[in-house]
């Protein structure tokens, strides 16, 4: 099958929930909103969407209903990972079936497999479908680093995984990436407030929580780095930079759910335990930084 580029700027989706439940309502009101704000994809279920406190079922009806509401406009890019290879596999043939276009496949978290076990953990995946794979790097959360060696290694067997979310904090490691597997391999941001850094040595974009919100400021940004004019996107950048600072104030999706609360978006910024809702002190930083920028 054609793969699809799987650039610029891809928003990693929040879960809303209402009452303990998941609020499709207000899940379909955030897809319009990414739309209408010319997103060029999006992550159901990713850490973003609290994909770990997800059910089963929960995790597969958010993505078939962002697959329905996105209705082929954009590509549809359904996380996948796991810690386990079994469930991972088995989201990536349900997230196939529903026909996502592409999978996020996560580092296996807490086990702290060794680069063998990644590579193995990986392939499992890869053969259960021919669509674009995007291998997700997040070593402050999962404990491990995918290793370059370990991606050469997938590159070379499947050509479908050609893509790195990369969230390991360091711009020399898209150097690495780069003089590893050059133009065969595309680098995304897994960081807000490095994002024009990265694009900067050869990222191609990011996979955004800020753009929950700042849709059209976002994907302006990554579109000027994108055509070389880094003087418009670091005015951008420097515009955005408090809200991409802010909003990982306290864990992640708390504050993100705030502000989309705030700008009526979704209904409630309720997250599920053991996340919990922000202190009153960093609600009242969050509100001012979101004031300045409204």
């Amino acid at each position: 099958m054609k793969l699809r580029p799987l650039t610029g700027t891809i928003t990693a989706l929040a879960t809303p929930f209402r009452d303990g439940q998941v609020s499709f309502e207000d899940l379909k009101k955030l897809v319009a909103f990414q739309i209408k704000g010319g997103i060029d994809g999006l992550v159901p279920v990713g850490t973003t969407g609290e994909s770990p406190t997800l059910s089963y079922d929960e995790h597969m009806d958010v993505v078939r209903c962002v697959i329905a509401e996105a209705k082929g406009r954009i590509p549809v890019i359904a996380g996948t990972g796991s810690n386990s290879t079994h469930e991972a596999v088995e989201l990536t043939r349900l997230s196939h079936e529903a026909k996502a276009d592409a999978m996020l496949v996560v580092a296996p978290y807490y086990n702290k497999p060794s680069q063998e076990g990644l590579y193995r953990h990986f392939a499992a995946i890869a053969d259960t479908t021919d669509k674009p794979i995007i291998l997700y790097s997040i070593p402050g959360r999962c404990g491990i680093e995918i290793g370059v060696p370990v991606i050469e290694r997938l590159r070379r067997k499947y050509r479908h995984v050609a893509w790195v979310k990369e969230a390991g904090g360091s711009v020399d490691r898209v150097d690495q990436l780069k003089q590893a597997l050059g133009s065969d391999i595309t680098v995304l941001s897994g960081d807000d407030s490095l994002t024009l850094p990265f694009m900067a040595v050869g990222a191609e974009g990011v996979i955004s929580v800020a753009s929950n919100l700042y849709v059209r400021e976002i994907g302006r940004m990554v579109k000027f780095a994108l055509a070389n004019d880094f003087k418009a996107a670091a005015k951008l950048h420097r515009r955005l930079y408090p809200a991409f600072k802010t909003l990982f104030i306290e864990p992640n999706p708390v504050p993100i759910k705030v502000a989309l609360q705030r700008a009526g978006i979704i209904g409630s910024a309720e997250v599920r335990s053991p996340l919990c809702e922000m202190s009153d002190a960093n609600a009242k930083i969050l509100e001012g930084v979101l004031a300045a920028l409204d």
